[in-house]
């Protein structure tokens, strides 16, 4: 299987010494030897993974729930009993291709467009979940495990294209055969056992290995060794033993403890390391994302594929100590109860499971179908009637895969329109508008509603000047959601200042490790010393995300601020972040974030290696060539960085920062009236930001177009009425073109505001002595 290999049989669970270790310290325990005597036995000193068919003798009754779950089909060897689509030369067509499905020598091939977009014929070893469709998988050199595009339907019976559909390019990332496609990095850890990556950067291939090809018994319980040795012991003889010599504890815990038992693979995080199971903080090995715009609406509804946890965390049911486990058995993964029945254990029929609540008709009612402008039926009567329907409001993924949000919000069309997020009473009326919505719900309900959060998200992610204030409110207020507060607090990087610093510093103080990883982040002080003291302070953090991304803010020259046991911290915590992102170093944003640490290490060379390699990876990726092109730039190398610059324009023209970065380079390079050009976008793109006023205004200047610069440095001047630098630069303007009166109000503003420097008084009297006063 190219690279790709199972561990040893679960039975011999004394000799996988290529397991996941866990060491634990048992005592001495006794069984009954020889003559009916105690005979001392010492305890295994590592729990090992075992597999989950040596559970079943004990636990059969949760072995056979667990058995044809979602979890137990995760990933399978492909066979007759495991693959669902049709491979008797069964064909599907798109954008011009013709892929078949065949059978040969007893396995499952495919012919269709391979690497390079040439076609050819690609066996099939593993089969990748079960309904509502079923992916194949395709080994390809580098012990790669690549995720076919086309998969089998297994709730239609039909083949058909996963997302997304457009024709890609085969050096485009998400192409089948390239990384966003991959297994072994984008798949394996969440659909398998005892999953261990082993990628090597340096030779960029895998040697991927697991215990369980599915998910299994172990992947939730840890690695089962030491307690099925003392399972074995006989009764009279078994010790009693903490949480049954198990390293995982799955009873006895809090709900938030529960929660963030599934949240590995119920989540849409980054991985800094191979699950080990002794974590103590889901934050130790994952970094969840934030509400971030792109995976999330402003108002937390799930716009992505960001999976559970960042939906569910948002909700008052977790906030009321609701766990997965009150609607979802642990074992067979299914609802604990169908349709409302479910809803009905905490909340009351009566008042909730009535038409005075919902007003809509039970099923079985008589009513006509919801249906669309084909005439297609899109709702069936009694579906309003459903709690999911608008508390749960869901969106397809994968083609076909309906998944509901877990956020448990009230619908509130009002604050939909407001912010541009899905109104649920939209999904199904189809043919009505949110005027109507509202006006429903206000007919229903009554006026008024409480204010969201997502309009405070909202006028952040548009870096709305008003929104700081409430952005920092929301940040310090722990009534609301953590990854709500960790999300404004993030949005307060565009808001500068001293109150913005306090909730920064506020933050790195909190419980949560969330908070205080975003705050790490962010936080920014004037005088560099006082910032590396800061962010030293947080190299002791208990959880690895907070205190690696302090290492990594501290690499270069803030980390000339420490000394002694400090200094040494910082190098031990700055290895644990460098073996992090390595660990992630098959994904671009593992290689640019080794290219920004190896840059400020001043390892050049291999900066510019990882910035190339995660290009390689995704040419999409844009912050690598930015990056890069900023390196080529200190080096002396414009060219290549401006040939960086301007595909990263083409392809998404949008992105005025580098809009504005070009037209510095532009200007550096003598190339002044290319320059303009860009500096207008960016000026026009970023019209709050001052300092690109300024530069468009010195640069028409220079120019000698004259009412063209004199309106950029008025708009600077405007954006910040007090800066020395603004003020000087319009008031010069005006004294060059001969406009002394125009000029005078500058200086005597410049003189008020910045009377410690001389530059005000001496411009007054030039002009003064200029009209003869």
């Amino acid at each position: 299987m190219s690279g790709l290999t199972s561990r040893t049989p679960a039975w011999e669970w004394l000799a996988l010494a290529a397991a996941t270790f866990v060491v634990v310290a048992l005592p001495v325990y006794f069984v009954l030897g020889p003559g009916g005597q105690p005979a001392a036995v010492a305890a295994p000193a590592t729990a090992e993974f075992v597999g989950s068919a040596n559970c079943r003798e004990c636990h059969e009754p949760e072995y056979d729930s667990w058995t044809g779950s979602h979890h137990d089909l995760a990933m399978d060897i492909a066979t007759e009993d495991s693959v669902l689509g049709d491979f008797n030369d069964a064909e599907f067509t798109l954008f011009g291709v013709t892929s078949r499905f065949y059978r040969k020598d007893g396995g499952f091939y495919v012919h269709t467009n391979g690497p390079g977009g040439e076609m050819g014929d690609f066996e099939i070893t593993h089969t990748f979940g079960w309904f509502p469709l079923q992916q194949y998988l395709v080994p390809f050199p580098g012990g790669r495990l690549q995720t076919l595009p086309i998969a089998w339907d297994s709730r239609e019976d039909r083949w058909f294209r996963v997302p997304p559909v457009e024709d890609l390019d085969p050096d485009d990332w998400l192409y089948w055969t390239n990384a966003a496609q991959n297994w072994n990095g984008m798949c394996a850890q969440c659909h398998s056992t005892n999953l261990d990556k082993n990628y090597d950067p340096e030779t960029e291939t895998y040697a991927t290995t697991w215990s369980d090809i599915d998910v299994g018994c172990e992947a939730c319980h840890g690695p089962g060794s030491l307690h099925v040795a003392w399972a074995e012991i006989p009764d009279i003889g078994r010790p009693a033993a903490e949480n049954v010599r198990l390293v995982k504890r799955t009873s006895g815990i809090t709900p938030r403890e529960h929660v963030e038992l599934c949240a590995p693979c119920h989540s849409r995080r980054a991985a800094l390391a191979d699950l080990e199971h002794t974590e103590s903080d889901f934050l130790d090995t994952f970094l969840p994302s934030l509400l971030e715009e792109g995976l999330y609406f402003a108002d937390g509804q799930i716009l992505d594929e960001v999976y559970v946890y960042g939906s569910f965390t948002q909700s008052k049911m977790f906030q009321r100590d609701v766990q997965c486990s009150d609607c979802h058995d642990v074992h067979s993964v299914k609802p604990v109860l169908e349709d409302n029945a479910l809803c009905l254990q905490c909340h009351r029929a009566a008042q909730y499971d009535s038409y005075e609540h919902h007003f809509h008709k039970q099923a079985g009612e008589a009513g006509e179908p919801i249906r669309g402008a084909d005439g297609e039926v899109l709702f069936d009567v009694g579906t309003g009637a459903l709690c999911r329907e608008c508390h749960m409001p869901g969106r397809t993924y994968m083609g076909n895969d309906y998944r509901p949000d877990h956020s448990f919000r009230v619908p509130d069309p009002a604050l939909n329109a407001a912010i541009g997020s899905p109104d649920a009473c939209l999904r199904c009326h189809v043919d009505k508008d949110t005027a109507w919505s509202q006006e429903t719900v206000v007919e229903w309900y009554g006026p008024g509603r409480s204010p969201h959060y997502g309009e405070v998200i909202a006028r952040g992610r548009r870096g709305a000047p008003d929104a700081g204030d409430d952005l920092r409110a929301l940040a310090g207020d722990d009534l609301y959601p953590v990854l709500v507060r960790a999300t404004a607090l993030s949005l307060l990087a565009a808001y500068p200042g001293r109150p913005t610093e306090q909730a920064y510093e506020i933050a790195l103080s909190d419980d949560e490790a969330i908070l205080r990883r975003t705050a790490v982040a962010g936080i920014r002080y004037a005088d560099p010393g006082r910032l590396a003291k800061t962010l030293a302070q947080s190299l002791e953090d208990p959880v690895r995300t907070v205190r690696i991304a302090a290492a990594s803010r501290l690499a270069g020259e803030l980390s000339e601020y420490l000394a002694g046991a400090q200094r040494q911290r910082f190098e031990t915590v700055l290895a644990e972040y460098e073996d992090a992102m390595r660990y992630s170093a098959d994904f671009a944003f593992g290689r640019y974030n080794l290219g920004n640490l190896y840059n400020e290490l001043g390892r050049t060379a291999d900066a510019i290696d990882s910035f190339q390699k995660a290009i390689a990876i995704d040419d999409a990726f844009y912050p690598a060539k930015v990056n890069l092109a900023l390196l080529y730039n200190r080096q002396g190398e414009n060219r290549k960085a401006e040939r960086l610059f301007r595909d990263v324009l083409a392809a998404q023209p949008e992105l005025h920062d580098v809009a504005y970065s070009l037209a510095l380079l532009l200007v550096e390079m003598q190339q002044y009236r290319e320059a303009v050009a860009f500096l207008e976008q960016a000026a026009d793109g970023l019209p709050q930001r001052a300092r690109i006023q300024y530069n468009l205004g010195l640069l028409q200047q220079q120019l000698q177009n004259a009412e063209a610069a004199e309106d950029r440095l008025r708009r600077a001047l405007e954006l910040e009425p007090d800066n020395l630098d603004f003020q000087y630069a319009l008031a010069d303007h005006y004294i060059k073109r001969g406009l002394l009166e125009q000029a005078i109000p500058v200086v005597e503003r410049m003189m008020a505001t910045h009377p410690e420097n001389p530059i005000g008084a001496q411009m007054m009297d030039f002009i003064r002595r200029a009209s003869g006063r």
